[in-house]
């Protein structure tokens, strides 16, 4: 006579992204909602809910533990658990510790994502925290743009020595603070200005703004132009940004503020750029001097400002050297 051993039954944990859009479940977890025995779900208020029930899911609010939830399982079960946004570390927990104790029958334990976050979906993350901190921080809900203006420079220096130090941890943190100086200038935007009338804006119409301009800038990748080298691309961009700015001067656009070095040779690089023949400025002092270089530096592909840090570093190894 041939004994038939109950079959455990079956445990799928469901998880979905709360990064997507509520309602937006793969296929195979449609599918296994569709056909579990039970669904359970300990939050009255998550946000798939209404969506599971609009789609005919019948949804228990409630938090079994793991021996409960074995117990539903008998005979052969399918129990469906939509775990809240953090996860259900308890249940996990307890079904992972009866699964080591070997002495109870485990039903198949399955994790099924229901979503999955795209890439950039942890920027969403950045924004909801952005907004908290502005709201509910003393110091960063009284911040202005202008006060702000010094720590972008700070970040901005910071990513540079990083990325010249090949720090790749340091790098990706400094990446970071750059991140923030732009979502915390957008937050504040988007409050606009009741002294000067500033229409508000968000970090959605930056990021907007950039798209359109990234995409009509590179007609070689979204268009039917050409493009088969650097140079190429070059000229595409170069060429269009005249279009669109419709300039006097080729030194129109050129931040006048940014550090010498840097400055000299944005301005030779337009200059070569335009084909113009300008001679440099005579002059006595030190000033000249060092734009003398910067240019010759920029003639040669070579980056002043990045050379000067470079030999500057040298020079304090050797001071430290020195006071060893």
């Amino acid at each position: 006579m041939t004994t038939h051993t109950p079959s455990p039954g079956r445990i799928v944990l469901l998880t979905a992204s709360h990064r997507v859009a509520p309602g937006l479940l793969s296929w195979p977890a449609w599918q296994t909602l569709q056909a579990a025995d039970r669904v359970l779900c300990a939050d009255a208020s998550h946000p798939q809910l209404p969506y599971l029930r609009e789609a005919g899911v019948a949804v228990e609010i409630a938090a079994p533990s793991a021996e409960e939830l074995l117990a539903a399982c008998e005979g052969g079960a399918t129990v469906v658990v939509v775990p809240a946004g953090e996860g259900d570390q308890a249940l996990t927990d307890g079904l992972a510790r009866l699964a080591g104790s070997g002495r109870v029958q485990m039903p198949d334990l399955e994790l099924l994502p229901g979503s999955y976050d795209l890439p950039g979906a942890r920027l969403l993350d950045l924004v909801q925290v952005m907004d908290r901190i502005r709201v509910e921080c003393p110091w960063s809900s009284q911040q202005t743009h202008r006060g702000l203006a010094k720590y972008g420079i700070e970040e901005a220096y910071e990513l540079v020595e990083a990325i010249e130090e090949g720090d790749r941890d340091e790098l990706r943190e400094e990446l970071g603070d750059v991140l923030l100086q732009v979502i915390f200038h957008a937050r504040i935007a988007q409050e606009g200005s009741e002294e000067d009338g500033a229409e508000p804006f968000s970090i959605d119409d930056v990021a907007g703004t950039i798209v359109e301009k990234l995409i009509h800038r590179h007609p070689h990748v979204f268009g039917d132009e050409k493009a088969e080298t650097p140079e190429d691309v070059k000229a595409h961009w170069l060429r269009t940004k005249a279009i669109e700015k419709q300039r006097d001067s080729v030194t129109d656009g050129v931040p006048l503020g940014q550090p010498g070095l840097a400055l000299a040779a944005k301005l030779a690089s337009r200059v070569r750029t335009a084909g113009l023949d300008v001679p440099l400025p005579s002059g006595d002092g030190i000033g000249y001097e060092l734009l003398a270089a910067a240019v010759r530096a920029e003639a040669a592909g070579v980056d002043p400002e990045a050379a000067l840090r470079a030999a500057a570093r040298v020079y304090r190894d050797e001071i430290k050297a020195v006071e060893r």
